[in-house]
């Protein structure tokens, strides 16, 4: 069901064009097509005289209670009650909540989470995977065809480095079975402090990258226990996280490199890479800077090596041509903005980028401390994501503790970690893609206002309602009656998912799915407080059709939710 839609069709019937959207008051009716103004200033016309031409018309009759002509030509549509009421008990027994699938459905290919290996996953990565997951899922719930793609850096010098550091340890007599890589941070620090301070242990670092881009079994051998056990990290936070990435979408940068050599013969070949100073370049004209040099995009360095861009391009040839995407999404940092325009200007050439593929790239913001910084520990560390996330679910324990409940403590326990994973998610998802935002632990678990707690807390007492009830909601198939102006405000919010989620989708942006739930369960506490709905008094057929309103906003809160990675529960 997308009402927009409808009437975009309908008001494209009569020549006003797809100018329609929704009204931002209700005495301005529930839709507004605002085509009027713009066509009369082109056809030197009164806009008004023009908005009745195309009321006239506006074949709105089987939808539409009234249109009217407002101020300069807006052309007000009212619903009628009755459709609203028609499409709200049909929207309520469809297990997709009449959200249909798109008529042309896509190809896409989304890049989200990547994460460089041999370390674990910190709060840096949170943005990419969890903005990347919710896109995903609501691609797949209008019914296009998702490729998962998880482009974990598990290549270059650092990898050298580590191989160096271990094969020593291992030279000391340590058994290469028994080497604990538990905590990979601190086997990192130590590597890295050897790297910078250690005489000739860069030179072998760099060496072992050789071996390991040759061939060599043995460092391939150590190579592979660092990537299993960074995987394995990944896939613990994952599942915390509810995040539906799995070993299976893990496309790292070691995939592409039997075709890197291939890559830069077809620059070459095309003249559109040039060597200058011993590397293979690619000079842009297109991101020229204001004295007119062209940008310089490194393909190869002067020793033969690649870089992040050759494997770009790579996966550009791969997603595009090989796996014949409509869409590719990248969920990367903003400061990497010059890097993949680069890379899609150079991928276009070079033919590594079909026309009909779409390259999105999809930049966010950083997650800030109260000091308006990049968020850190207290003494200026790197924050692991697995353990920001147990601190939120003993912070919302904590919050639960104080709240009265019969509840057992598995329980308490089990609400606590959806609760707590909730809260980090939707503080972040709901700001803006790519605005900063400030991490805030007693804003983001509070129980009032747009938070993943308000959200979980509205879907339980409707919950409760039905158990009140005793009205089992999965069988109830009540007529439905929009009488109330309460009544109403709640239906059309209810029938406007489909529109919320093709806003989201086209643009990669959840915050719009966010607003679009604290705003629906917003509405339906304004509902409750002036609708009774099992006040004794209450006619069976208007308790009846309210509890159809009911289920239907409960129902919604639940799927919008999950789209966005975050469970509810049945008591709180």
């Amino acid at each position: 069901m997308n009402i927009r839609t409808i009437l975009i069709e309908k008001a494209i019937a009569a020549m006003a064009g797809p100018a329609v959207t929704q009204s931002t008051r209700p005495q301005f009716g529930d839709y507004q097509i605002n085509a009027a103004m713009g066509a009369a200033k082109k056809m030197k016309s009164n806009p008004r005289e023009l908005a009745q031409k195309i009321i006239d018309n506006l074949d709105v009759s089987d939808i539409a209670q009234k249109t009217e002509i407002a101020g300069p030509g807006f052309i007000n549509i009212h619903l009628k009650p009755e459709f609203l009421a028609q499409s709200v008990k049909a929207a309520n027994s469809d297990a997709k909540l009449a959200v249909n699938e798109h008529a042309n459905p896509q190809k896409v290919v989304v890049d989200y989470s990547s994460p460089n290996l041999a370390k674990e996953m910190h709060v840096g990565h949170l943005r990419s995977t969890i903005i990347g997951d919710s896109i995903v899922r609501a691609l797949e719930f209008r019914g296009d065809t998702v490729v998962r793609q998880n482009h974990m850096g598990d290549w270059g010098t650092q990898f050298g480095m580590l191989i160096a550091h271990l094969e020593d340890q291992i030279s000391g007599g340590v058994d290469l079975d028994s080497v604990a890589l538990a905590d990979l941070e601190t086997f990192y620090r130590d590597a890295k402090k050897r790297f910078d301070d250690e005489e000739g242990f860069a030179d072998k670092a760099r060496n072992y990258v050789v071996k390991l881009q040759g061939g060599d079994a043995h460092c391939e051998k150590l190579w592979k226990l660092f990537i299993a056990t960074s995987v394995k990290h990944s896939e613990e936070v994952y599942k915390r996280l509810n995040v539906t990435l799995t070993q299976a979408d893990i496309m790292a940068e070691s995939a592409y490199n039997a075709e890197l050599n291939d890559i830069i013969s077809l620059l070459k070949d095309k003249n559109i890479a040039v060597e200058s100073q011993g590397a293979q370049v690619v000079f842009l004209d297109e991101l020229a800077n204001k004295d007119g040099e062209p940008s310089a995009f490194i393909v190869q360095k002067s020793g033969g090596g690649f870089l992040y861009a050759t494997t770009d391009l790579a996966a550009c040839d791969y997603r595009s041509n090989k796996l014949g995407a409509d869409r590719i999404l990248i969920f990367v940092d903003a400061r990497q903005n010059l890097h993949f325009n680069q890379v899609e200007l150079t991928a276009r050439k070079a033919g590594l980028l079909r026309d009909e593929t779409s390259y999105e790239f999809c930049p966010f913001g950083t997650m800030m401390g109260a000091d308006n910084k990049p968020f850190k520990t207290r003494t200026g560390g790197t924050v692991k994501l697995a353990d920001l996330l147990e601190e939120s679910i003993n912070r919302a324990a904590a919050k639960l503790a104080e709240r009265e409940s019969d509840l057992s403590d598995s329980d308490r326990s089990e609400i606590a970690r959806k609760v707590g994973i909730g809260a980090v998610k939707y503080a972040d998802l709901s700001k803006h893609r790519t605005s900063d935002y400030i991490f805030n632990w007693d804003s983001m678990l509070s129980f009032e206002g747009a938070t993943a707690p308000y959200l979980q807390y509205a879907y339980t007492r409707i919950r409760s309602i039905f158990r009140k009830s005793g009205v089992d909601a999965a069988t109830l198939n009540s007529d439905v009656a929009i009488i109330e102006p309460q009544e109403k405000a709640l239906a059309l919010k209810l029938l406007q998912l489909e529109e919320v989620l093709d806003l989201m989708i086209s643009e990669a942006t959840p915050h719009v799915l966010c607003g679009y739930l604290y705003e629906l369960a917003s509405l339906y506490m304004t509902f409750y407080e002036a609708c009774p709905v099992l006040k004794e008094g209450v006619e069976p057929s208007v308790r009846d059709s309210r509890l159809v309103l009911c289920n239907l906003v409960s129902k919604t809160l639940e799927t919008g939710l999950d789209l966005l990675g975050i469970e509810v529960m049945e008591q709180m």
